[in-house]
């Protein structure tokens, strides 16, 4: 098969640690498509690195001595491949685990490189021309089947289309607009990409997500407690969200912030120390409670185009991940008071690294 010409004016910036055959499938689905790759490498044990280097592809090995962070290590990548190219326009970021469309980095560029022209909110026209700085695809999860955790990442990775207000950690960026915004927070631990889409968006840039494929995740969730420490980390994201950015007119994670604390601290505590007095209704009433929240998530799904079954595991899911995400939320700020350095919060089994770029 002939690859299409070469995007001399893109390069890639891939993140991982002990990613084994799923990196592989990452730089061969964009090594030969742009004008230089570099693979950011978080203290693998496995032959990432060497695997990178064999592939020709320029390799930073981050000092382990520094917390790992993804915003660090895509922040990293992209000023080797300044060092590498100055002359670069865009920046395509992809998580190691992923693999990228065979249309996706031609698709996002005639996007990033068309003229603007008029578009309804929430259509996948073309909007903003040189003002569009983000662009980003369907992320879809490669074993959607295989438990109902990879079957909620899935659905979770399905947002609306044209103009957003984020993007995940897959996405190619104009990378002008990257350092106008000053770049990633390298010191998040997770919810990076929104907290600095909102400067972009602050500088009148817009984010846009494309009715296109973009990339091929596995999510490996095989377990519950799996389940449980991802949905921790995204109560961290929606605590530090709303900390950084939940003032007017952003409010940012505020909405979401609000609503774990009430769902998954404030109700079950309540009721379960209301159980000895209501001789147990209270616990029928958090049950009920419970339910119509799940019914209303569902409803939601389903009015998305989602099967009615799938949206039902769906909803059941995002209801029990409240309590995790409380908790979440409460880590976030005891680490916060104590003055403590964060860490990264990781949900695959070892030998594998969770990037905060898919939450």
């Amino acid at each position: 098969m002939t690859l299409p010409p070469q995007l001399t004016d893109v390069g890639a910036v891939v993140i991982g640690r002990n990613e084994g055959a799923a990196l592989h499938a990452c730089l061969y689905s964009t090594a030969p498509r742009v004008a230089a790759v570099v693979y950011v490498d978080s203290g693998s044990t496995d032959d990432s690195v060497a695997f990178a280097k064999e592939q020709n592809v320029h390799v930073v090995e981050l000092d382990t001595s520094v917390p790992f962070t993804a915003a660090r290590a895509r922040d990293a990548g992209l000023q080797k491949l300044l060092e590498l190219n100055p002359n670069l326009t865009f920046v395509q970021f992809v998580d190691g685990d992923c693999e990228v469309d065979e249309h996706w980095l031609d698709t996002a560029h005639a996007a990033l490189t068309a003229p603007g022209s008029p578009s309804t909110p929430g259509s996948p026209g073309t909007l903003g021309g040189e003002k569009l700085a983000v662009v980003c695809g369907r992320r879809r999860e490669r074993f959607p089947d295989a438990t109902k955790y990879n079957r909620h990442c899935d659905m979770e990775w399905n947002t609306p289309l044209g103009e957003n207000k984020a993007c995940g950690g897959d996405a190619m960026m104009r990378i002008n607009a990257y350092q106008q915004a000053g770049g990633f927070n390298t010191t998040l631990i997770c919810g990076e990409e929104p907290e600095l889409c909102i400067r972009l968006r602050q500088a009148n840039w817009i984010i846009q997500r494309l009715d296109a494929e973009m990339t091929l995740h596995d999510a490996k969730m095989t377990t519950f407690n799996q389940f449980w420490k991802r949905s921790v980390r995204g109560g961290w994201a929606y605590a530090q969200g709303a900390a950084m950015h939940g003032k007017p007119p952003e409010r940012h994670c505020v909405r979401q912030s609000r609503n774990t604390w009430f769902y998954g601290a404030i109700l079950p505590i309540a009721l379960l120390g209301l159980a000895w007095i209501t001789y147990g209704i209270s616990l029928a009433v958090l049950v009920a409670i419970y339910t119509r929240h799940a019914v209303k998530v569902r409803k939601d799904r389903i009015q998305r185009g989602d099967n009615p079954q799938h949206a039902w595991a769906y909803a059941k899911l995002a209801t029990i991940a409240k309590i995790p995400e409380a908790l979440g939320q409460a880590q976030y700020w005891l680490t916060r008071l104590r003055g403590k350095q964060a860490t990264i919060i990781e949900y695959k089994p070892s030998g594998t690294t969770a990037h905060t770029g898919d939450a």
